[in-house]
């Protein structure tokens, strides 16, 4: 076998002679020169031969004729193949991998060629066949995660949402793609530090952790952008937190609670044996009423945050939405509710939980129609509508219920779900903790917020249609505050007809 060919010699330019000569053409011309020879020696036999004129001519003409079919022929068997070749290679470069040499046998130059180029074939129709199901595997499963992922191209434009990102913004891809991030108001998850809290300004004062990656696509780079509402979590440890902490201060100040009420009734008692004057008399009477009240007061304080810290789990079973909303609105007699009714839907959740929060929604929403209604001097009933309006509907994935008042509004939103905040005289500051806390408890959401349209505010529940799945993460987490709690019992969780009010 004879040496390879360097690469410098396999890469040395061409003669500009050659290059302008087809490769079809120089096969031709090669094949006149290899045929020229024998072709001469032959006429110049023949024409010595002593044979009539025409007999020479005929046969010269069949040689003529006969080298002209084998040139043809050769041309034929050479740049055929190549040409079948080339074909085979313009389809892959076309990503079309259907097409294969024939002829591919081995132990032959040509045929050694045709396997490669076959086999090259095969192996390009796996790659794009295996990126191609790699690629709907990726698909499926950014379309199916739960937390919002999108991706920007240079000049912040998004190019990819998945359904949890849709849910986010409020809108379907369609209408997101090709908007740019400012457009979207989550220019913050662009423009801040990596893997850092960012708040949105539409997602109703959640906390996201963002996550920022860099790819390419067809060579472009883009931005992939990674939400985690972390809300949640950070909600739950601050709730173990008051655990621990109402457990503590609850446990010193019961401690004394008890002896000063104890004495200050022993005292209020004995006060007849005593000779004090009747001004002096009242004076004390007053003053130990006032330690017995306010420790009634205090332990009641007590006992409605150790309440909130003692929730229990839902307890799963079937429950009908409308038989509920009518039962809890048929509560409510202060006010006009009107009910827009939704589709019937059931749900797997706790319907005593679910109750307790409607009535804790549905009061607040009361309390700030009659509210706004005294210091208006007007009526609520006189307004154009119902002063107080529950719906419910249907989503793919969701049942959402809207409680919506002709209230003052929320005057501090960020302050909503503070716990001992309350804009109420006899107010706890639980209830609407509590009603998230139940939100939550079933895998779903609360969110306040004022109305566009008119004073007012809105509360809008938001409750998986299989409520019976829950967070793995909160589940984990409460059970553990669970298993704390059997340490020191609290108080059990109370009946709807005994919820706190905001």
């Amino acid at each position: 076998m004879g040496s390879s060919p360097r690469v410098g010699e396999a890469s040395r330019p061409v003669p500009r002679k050659l290059k302008r000569v087809p490769f079809e053409t120089r096969v031709i011309r090669l094949s006149i020169l290899l045929a020229l020879p024998g072709l001469l020696i032959s006429g110049i036999l023949i024409w010595l031969e002593p044979w009539a004129i025409e007999s020479k001519l005929l046969l010269l003409g069949f040689e003529a004729l006969a080298c002209l079919l084998i040139g043809a022929a050769l041309h034929e068997h050479i740049t055929r193949p190549l040409q079948t070749l080339a074909n085979v290679v313009g389809a892959l470069s076309e990503e079309d991998y259907s097409f294969r040499a024939r002829l591919a046998v081995p132990d032959d130059a040509l045929g050694e060629l045709s396997l490669e180029v076959n086999a090259l074939a095969d192996l390009l129709a796996q790659n794009r066949t295996g990126a191609i199901e790699a690629a709907a595997l990726v698909e499926r499963v950014v379309e199916e995660v739960d937390i919002p992922i999108f991706a920007f191209d240079p000049v912040q434009k998004l190019r990819l949402v998945n359904s949890a990102g849709e849910k986010l913004l409020e809108h379907a891809s369609e209408q997101l793609l090709g908007r740019t991030a400012s457009e979207l108001r989550v220019e913050s998850c662009l423009s801040c530090e990596n893997e850092t809290l960012v708040g949105l300004p539409f997602a109703g004062g959640a906390r996201w952790f963002v996550r920022r990656r860099a790819f390419r696509q067809r060579g472009i780079p883009h931005t992939l952008v990674v939400l985690s509402d972390v809300s949640r979590a950070l909600r739950e440890e601050e709730r173990q937190a008051w655990q621990r902490l109402i457990r503590v201060i609850g446990h010193e100040l019961n401690n004394s609670l008890a002896p000063i009420k104890s004495i200050a009734g022993s005292l209020n008692a004995r006060l007849s044996e005593t000779d004090l004057d009747a001004d002096q008399r009242r004076d004390f009477e007053r003053g130990l009423a006032i330690i017995e009240s306010r420790v009634a007061s205090l332990n009641r304080f007590l006992q409605a945050y150790r309440r909130l810290a003692q929730m229990p789990p839902p307890v799963i079973r079937e429950c009908s939405i409308p038989v509920l909303v009518d039962r809890v609105v048929a509560l409510e007699e202060r006010v006009e509710v009107k009910v827009i009714a939704g589709p019937e839907v059931r749900l797997a959740a706790d319907p005593d939980q679910l109750e307790q929060m409607l009535i804790n929604l549905l009061r607040n929403a009361a309390d700030a129609v009659l509210e706004a209604s005294s210091a208006d001097g007007s009526d609520s009933a006189s307004e154009s509508g119902a002063p107080v309006i529950l719906t419910w509907q249907l989503t793919e994935k969701d049942v959402i219920l809207k409680i919506e008042d002709k209230g003052p509004g929320l005057m501090n939103p960020g302050n909503a779900f503070v716990p001992f905040y309350t804009t109420k005289a006899q107010g706890s500051g639980i209830g609407l903790i509590l009603s998230r806390q139940i939100c939550e408890a079933h895998g779903g959401s609360l969110e306040l917020k004022n109305r566009h349209q008119g004073r007012g505010c809105v509360a809008t529940i938001r409750l998986p249609r299989a409520s019976g799945t829950r967070n793995p993460l909160l589940s984990e987490l409460r059970e553990s505050a669970l298993l704390e709690s059997k340490e020191a019992p609290l108080s059990t969780f109370e009946r709807p007809s005994e919820a706190g009010s905001r």
